[in-house]
């Protein structure tokens, strides 16, 4: 089991990002928030964060927002640093919430999957 501070990036209008933070707090936890929109990851704590997920960049990018259909409207070829680097760079496009524990970390979709971390 993953020990130490648990830290969240947190879009506080998504309601999974919500729920999450909420079985966070109800479990006693006080986490670490950033709220990623205003001050988003770089590419390098992205690929840091991609290491804690288990996940490649292109598991964790919001394919359905806009955002990504206009930067590639018939399908991604950008390399993993390339991806890492879109999404510093357009926050939007980081699927949410993440959230961090050591070097561990999950994806709070479904919300649920947090209880691995403070369980």
């Amino acid at each position: 089991m993953a020990t130490g501070p648990i830290t969240i990036y947190h879009n506080p209008r998504c309601s999974k990002s919500r729920q999450t933070l909420a079985i966070l707090q109800e479990s006693g936890v006080e986490p670490r928030i950033i709220l990623y929109l205003d001050d988003p990851p770089t590419a390098d704590e992205l690929e840091q964060l991609a290491t804690c997920l288990g996940l490649e960049p292109s598991e964790f990018i919001r394919k359905k927002e806009a955002a990504y259909r206009e930067l590639a409207p018939a399908g991604d070829t950008r390399s993993r640093r390339e991806l890492l680097e879109v999404m510093a760079e357009i926050p939007i496009l980081i699927e949410r919430p993440i959230v961090v524990r050591g070097q561990t970390a999950v994806l709070g979709r479904p919300p649920e999957n947090v209880r691995q971390l403070i369980q």
